[in-house]
């Protein structure tokens, strides 16, 4: 069984920086691409960034580019998402995914979920 960890969530102001990881087992962080998510309140699942094994293609959701950042430490079995000038709208729980088949866009593209992290930013 294929288990996700994330963490690195919390509560921060509007115009901090966070880090999230997500940690798996080390056969799929050196060989599947690695997905994050975000649901906010009363909002559906959202694409947020995906990696590939090595870190040499990555793909963000545009209206994150500049502000968000994915990478990963096969070595550490760890991907992160580094998040900077966050804002309210950047309140979810965030998720990471591996085993994405038919696409990495859509939640129901990943065979495996971690539990989530919330991230909470006050105004």
């Amino acid at each position: 069984q294929v288990q996700l960890v994330e963490s690195g969530g919390g509560l921060v102001q509007a115009g901090d920086s966070m880090r999230l990881s997500c940690s798996a087992s080390i056969r799929t962080f050196s060989s599947d691409p690695v997905g994050w998510f975000r649901q906010a309140p009363g909002k559906a699942r959202e694409f947020v960034a995906v990696i590939n094994w090595s870190g040499s293609t990555i793909f963000y959701e545009d209206s994150l580019k500049g502000r968000f950042t994915i990478s990963r430490d096969n070595a550490k079995n760890t991907v992160y998402l580094q998040m900077n000038s966050l804002k309210p709208e950047d309140t979810a729980v965030y998720y990471c995914a591996v085993g994405p088949s038919g696409g990495y866009r859509r939640w129901t593209d990943y065979r495996y979920w971690g539990q989530g992290t919330q991230v909470t930013v006050s105004s």
